[in-house]
C-alpha cells in the first residue's frame, strides 16, 4: 500500500474515519488536530499574542474560529480591498495599492509596524546586467524544487523569477526618493559547499541615512510612501476570522481591538500578509518537529503565532504538509544547554540560548563536533544543513572551535548571505584583539578561550572519551588541511583550517531560528487554495503565511529568496486584485 500526502486542510482532519490513524502511519499525527464544533458553535476564542486558547495545545492547535455574535461587533467598515499584516509583505502590497489608487485599508495586530528584512533576492535586474552576473533561469526553478523535494509548486516559484525584476524597477524609484541606494552582492566566484550548489547573484540591499543621519528602513519608507497617498496602518487589529458569504467567497474579517470587535467587509476580498508561527510552541511542536531537535534561540518577531494560517484553515484552505523552518547555525548556548523549545505550551516559543538572538560566527566553516567529541558533517553547507545533521547529536547542539588565526580565515572562507557578517565585521576591525570583538559573548560564557587545547576540552565539558575524541578530531582536522584534503566530508581545500595557533576559542551552539516558510497553498496568483487545488473566492496569501514553495528546508544559497518572494508575491496579489494583470 502507498500512502500519499498532499496538503493539509480543516476538512482534511475532521473526515474519514480514522483519519488520525492514516496521519499516525505517515507520521503526522502530531499535526492532526483534534475534531471541534462548528465555527457558530464554537466558544469565542481570540489568537491575540500571549493568550492560552483552544488553538495553543499540540493536541488542537488549529482549534476552530470563534463565534462572534452580531452584536459583540462594535464597528463595521467597508473597504475596497483588505490587507492584513503590516510587515515586509504587507507594506509591498499597501504601496502597490496606493499606487494603483484603490480604497484599501491595512490591519496590524501590533501597536507599531513590523521591522525591514533589507536583504532581498531578485533574478536579472538591471543591477545584475550592469555587473554581468545573468543567472540562468531554467536551472534556478530546477535548484528550487530540488530543494523542497518537488513539494513546493514551480508555477508559483515562477512568478519570483520572471517578476522580482519588475518589483525591483518598482520600488528603487521609492527607495531612492528617500535616501536608499542598492548595493548588489556580486561577490561569488568559488563553488561551496563540497560539491558545487548553484549560487545565484540575486541578493539586493538598499541603505541610506535620512536628513538627521538616522538608518533609513524600507518598511518605513513606504509608509511614508502610502501615508504621503492618503492612507495609513490600522494598528492594534488582531485577526479573529474571516468573513465568508454563503457561496464561501471571503468578503472580510473581524478583527479583535482595544475597543471591541471590528468588521471590515473588502469588496475585492482579503490579503493575509501575516507571517508565519516561529513564535507559537504549539504549532512548531506540531508542524515543524525539527525545530525541537536543533533550535536553542529565535530570531522572529513576537507577532508570528500562525493567526493568518489558522484563520485560512478555518475558511477552507489547505496548508503544506512539511515543515519548512528558516534555521541560521547560530544559536549560542552555555556548555550543557540542550536545543528545544523550554517554555510552556500555550505560550509564546522560548529556547534555551535566549534572550540572546544569534551569534553570527557559528555560520563559518570551522570544525564543529557533538559532545561525543566527534566531527559528523561537511561545515561548508547550507545554515540548516548543520542544525539537521547536529538534530542527531546529544542535545541537539554542536561546538564550533578555531584558533588565533579567525580573521585570516574568514577571509579566505569568503561565505555568502549574511554570514558575511562576521567577514565585514572582523575586516572592518583589523588591530582589534578577538577578545575585544566579541567581548560580550566572552562574558556571557558562550564564547571559551584557553591556552591549550585540553584546556579548552575541558572548559567545553567534554570529558573522558569525549575529550579524547575531540583531541583526536584536532589532530585529523590539522592534518586534513596540511593535505588540503578533507577525507571525512569533502569541505572545499579553501574552508579548510588548522588549530595550532594559541589561543584557542570554542562555542557551543544550536539553530536559530527566524521564521517558518510552510503556510497556506496558494497557486501562481496568489489565491489561496483548498484541498481540492480549489481557489477560495476572494483570499490571497502572501509572505511567509503563504506556502507552495519550500519544503524541509530554506535554500541558503538564495540569499535574500524569502523577502523578495514576499515583496514580489504582495505586488502580483494586489495587482491580481485590482485586476491590473489577468
Amino acid at each position: 500500500m502507498t500512502f500519499t500526502t498532499e496538503t493539509i486542510s480543516r476538512r482534511n482532519f475532521l473526515t474519514a474515519a480514522g483519519a488520525t490513524g492514516a496521519l499516525t502511519a505517515l507520521g503526522l499525527a502530531g499535526c492532526a488536530p483534534k475534531a471541534a464544533p462548528e465555527a457558530s458553535d464554537a466558544a469565542s476564542t481570540s489568537a491575540s499574542e500571549g493568550e492560552a486558547t483552544a488553538a495553543s495545545t499540540s493536541a488542537d492547535w488549529l482549534g476552530s474560529a470563534p463565534s462572534i455574535a452580531e452584536g459583540d461587533i462594535v464597528e463595521t467598515r467597508d473597504t475596497e480591498l483588505l490587507i492584513i499584516g503590516a510587515g515586509n509583505a504587507g507594506m509591498a502590497a499597501a504601496a502597490t495599492a496606493a499606487d494603483l489608487g484603490l480604497d484599501f485599508t491595512l490591519c496590524e495586530k501590533s501597536g507599531s509596524m513590523q521591522s525591514t528584512r533589507h536583504w532581498f533576492g531578485a533574478v536579472n535586474t538591471r543591477y545584475t546586467e550592469e555587473a554581468g552576473a545573468k543567472v540562468d533561469t531554467a536551472r534556478l526553478l530546477n535548484e528550487l524544487m530540488r530543494y523542497s523535494s518537488c513539494q513546493g509548486d514551480p508555477r508559483v516559484a515562477r512568478v519570483w523569477i520572471e517578476e522580482s525584476a519588475e518589483m525591483v524597477e518598482w520600488i528603487d524609484p521609492i527607495l531612492a526618493a528617500a535616501g536608499m541606494a542598492c548595493e548588489f552582492d556580486n561577490d561569488v566566484d568559488h563553488p561551496t559547499g563540497g560539491t558545487e550548489y548553484l549560487v545565484p547573484t540575486i541578493q539586493h540591499y538598499y541603505s541610506g541615512t535620512d536628513a538627521a543621519g538616522e538608518k533609513l528602513e524600507r518598511n518605513k519608507v513606504l509608509l511614508a510612501y502610502i501615508n504621503e497617498r492618503g492612507y495609513d496602518v490600522a494598528y492594534n487589529h488582531s485577526l479573529a476570522k474571516l468573513v465568508q458569504d454563503e457561496a464561501g467567497r471571503v468578503t472580510g474579517a473581524i478583527f479583535e481591538t482595544p475597543d471591541g470587535y471590528v468588521q471590515i467587509n473588502s469588496e475585492r476580498g482579503v490579503l493575509l500578509a501575516t507571517g508565519g508561527y516561529s513564535s507559537n510552541s504549539a504549532m512548531l511542536h506540531a508542524c515543524n518537529p525539527m525545530v525541537e531537535r536543533c533550535v536553542t534561540s529565535q530570531a522572529g518577531s513576537p507577532n508570528n503565532v500562525g493567526d493568518g494560517i489558522r484563520a485560512a484553515l478555518w475558511a477552507g484552505a489547505a496548508k503544506d504538509a512539511v515543515g519548512a523552518p528558516l534555521i541560521f547555525d547560530r544559536g549560542a548556548v552555555l556548555p550543557g544547554q540542550n536545543a528545544g523549545i523550554v517554555t510552556e505550551e500555550g505560550t509564546p516559543a522560548g529556547f534555551a540560548g535566549e534572550p540572546v538572538v544569534q551569534f553570527n560566527l557559528g555560520s563559518q566553516p570551522f570544525m564543529k563536533v557533538g559532545r561525543d567529541g566527534k566531527r559528523f558533517y561537511n561545515e561548508s553547507t547550507p545554515y540548516n544543513d548543520c542544525c539537521f545533521a547536529a538534530a542527531s547529536n546529544e542535545g541537539g547542539v554542536f561546538c564550533q572551535v578555531f584558533d588565533a588565526n579567525l580573521k585570516e580565515n574568514v577571509k579566505r572562507f569568503s561565505t555568502i548571505g549574511c554570514s558575511r557578517l562576521t567577514q565585514i565585521k572582523l575586516a572592518t576591525q583589523p588591530d582589534t584583539p578577538i577578545d575585544e570583538i566579541y567581548a560580550e559573548e566572552m562574558e556571557r560564557g558562550v564564547l571559551i578561550k584557553a591556552d591549550t587545547l585540553s584546556e579548552l576540552a575541558d572548559k567545553l565539558g567534554f570529558e573522558g572519551q569525549a575529550k579524547e575524541n575531540f583531541l583526536h578530531e584536532v589532530e585529523k582536522n590539522n592534518q586534513f588541511f596540511d593535505n588540503q584534503a578533507d577525507l571525512d566530508f569533502g569541505k572545499e581545500p579553501y574552508r579548510l583550517s588548522e588549530i595550532r595557533t594559541a589561543p584557542f576559542y570554542g562555542c557551543w551552539y544550536g539553530g536559530c531560528i527566524l521564521c517558518t516558510l510552510d503556510g497556506v497553498r496558494i497557486n501562481a496568483d496568489m489565491q489561496v487554495l483548498d484541498n481540492d487545488n480549489h481557489v477560495i473566492d476572494g483570499l490571497y496569501a502572501t509572505g511567509d503565511c503563504s506556502g507552495s514553495m519550500f519544503a524541509n528546508n530554506y535554500p541558503e544559497y538564495f540569499a535574500g529568496l524569502a523577502c523578495g518572494r514576499s515583496l514580489t508575491f504582495s505586488r502580483h496579489a494586489v495587482r491580481h486584485m485590482a485586476g491590473d494583470i489577468a
